[in-house]
């Protein structure tokens, strides 16, 4: 009798988890660990001071509440804001943004964002209405990131970089300043505006320095989405060449 109740104990008893099981499930741990440590790394990394002492931030309404004099702690010298978009594209917190960084002690961009499809006189036109002739703003930036493959009609490649020229010189005649050309690596590889306008270039790659124009950039966007204690949600952080 003893010996068949031992028997039922043993066979009641949990069957051991298989190593190889082990094993996976660990690796599966470490492997989670380590995406979620990159993840925050990448959210809250910046050039080095200590290299790039010019830093700021791209802000817009996206952004919503920015704190700045937080923004200026946070080691920002300067801000570009975004202003206008296209023929009518305004941005809501411009004003505000702007009074609010000047107040803080940033030094201040604006930005317009280029639509292929459209002239350039109702760009120029718009960017007007929303920025003032002012000596003290830094020089004025052009995005550029959509391509005339979304335009309702279509538009020769010829004619957007002409239009292209055209505002530029509208938007420097307005600021009495050169422009910064700020394409996305897409619309370079299209149109080639980086070899053909001989402007200061705002190019854009996380983390990497980036290569796309024809000569070296002035301004780089170094992370899309820097997490920090100024914003809710994460900013543009930008660094100017030494």
């Amino acid at each position: 009798m003893a010996r068949t109740n031992a028997r039922r104990r043993r066979t009641r008893s949990p069957e051991r988890m298989p190593l190889r099981l082990k094993i996976a499930l660990a690796i599966a741990l470490i492997a989670a660990a380590g995406l979620a440590f990159a993840w925050h790394e990448a959210r809250s990394w910046r050039p080095d001071e200590a290299l790039w002492p010019d830093q700021g931030a791209l802000i817009g309404a996206r952004d919503g509440v920015v704190d700045f004099a937080t923004l200026r702690g946070l080691g920002a010298g300067f801000v570009y804001l975004e202003a206008s978009a296209g023929g009518s594209g305004k941005d809501a917190r411009f004003s505000r943004n702007l009074d609010a960084a000047r107040a803080a002690g940033l030094q201040v961009g604006a930005v317009h964002d280029f639509d292929p499809c459209l002239v350039a006189d109702v760009q120029s036109a718009n960017f007007l209405t929303m920025v003032p002739r002012d000596g003290d703003l830094l020089p004025p930036a052009i995005r550029m990131t959509r391509d005339a493959a979304q335009c309702p009609a279509k538009v020769r490649d010829a004619a957007v970089q002409s239009e292209l020229i055209t505002l530029v010189n509208q938007i420097e005649m307005h600021t009495g300043s050169p422009v910064v050309l700020a394409p996305s690596k897409a619309f370079e590889l299209r149109y080639g505006i980086t070899g053909r306008i001989e402007r200061a270039l705002w190019l854009q790659r996380d983390w990497l320095e980036p290569a796309y124009g024809a000569r070296p950039w002035r301004m780089w966007t170094a992370n899309a989405a820097y997490a920090n204690a100024a914003a809710d949600e994460p900013l543009r952080w930008l660094v100017v060449r030494p």
